[in-house]
């Protein structure tokens, strides 16, 4: 354990491999709820790391349950939903913490886990999209962590919230999970090309996709601002 410490760096944080590695399924649950409900886990890598579990769904289910089932789509929608409640709560969790904590984060200073203008970016997000932006958040990094806690501070209703952060999540879950899952079926079999063998390239390729809208506004913004 002590060794474990020693060796570990912050940065293998971004890497799903190391979540498979290291901790499994319950690894992996954690992670998706600090993602979706600590304001500090907006760097964890929630669609590559759902998308890695996908890949590795068998083996997950039955090193955390020691059971399986010898079908690997309920081995699948059984880790789809476990990972889901984890992200359902999490949401909660940001929620409730807008709710208590609203005026001062957006007082609070900016530090190592704190970025307020992420908070800012949610804010305008949600004011765009309205409660939809709890279902469109989920697939946006950054955004997905700040939208629960936003709604919390503008007093969301709760059972509204709790329409659309059940929907969102099992949508995100779902979808990352089964795209990872199929497609490592699909192209070891067609194209005999094993996903699990290229994962580094799978996570720049997925990061890049999801963070292209965020960086798109940014940019765009910024030349709207100098016009």
């Amino acid at each position: 354990m002590f060794d474990f410490i020693l060796l570990f760096h912050w940065t293998e944080l971004l890497q799903p491999q190391w979540y498979i590695d290291n901790g499994g399924m319950w690894f992996i649950v954690f992670a998706v709820f600090a993602e979706t409900g600590l304001f500090a886990g907006f760097f964890l890598p929630g669609d590559s790391l759902l998308f890695v579990t996908g890949i590795f769904s068998d083996n997950l289910i039955k090193t955390a349950l020691g059971i399986g089932s010898q079908s690997s789509f309920f081995n699948l929608v059984l880790l789809g939903v476990i990972i889901s409640l984890a992200g359902v709560i999490g949401n909660f969790a940001g929620y409730w913490f807008g709710q208590k904590s609203g005026p001062y984060l957006f007082e609070k200073k900016n530090s190592l886990l704190f970025k307020k203008k992420y908070l800012f970016q949610a804010k305008d997000f949600y004011e765009k999209h309205g409660a939809g932006a709890i279902v469109m958040a989920r697939f946006l990094p950054i955004l997905r962590t700040f939208a629960p806690i936003v709604a919390g501070i503008v007093g969301m209703n709760k059972n509204k919230f709790i329409f659309y952060n059940v929907v969102g999540c099992f949508a995100w879950v779902f979808s990352m999970l089964f795209a990872g899952h199929y497609l490592q079926i699909l192209f070891l079999n067609w194209f005999s090309f094993d996903l699990k063998k290229h994962l580094e390239v799978i996570v720049i390729g997925i990061v890049l996709v999801t963070t292209a809208p965020i960086i798109l506004k940014l940019f765009f913004s910024k030349i709207k601002k100098s016009s």
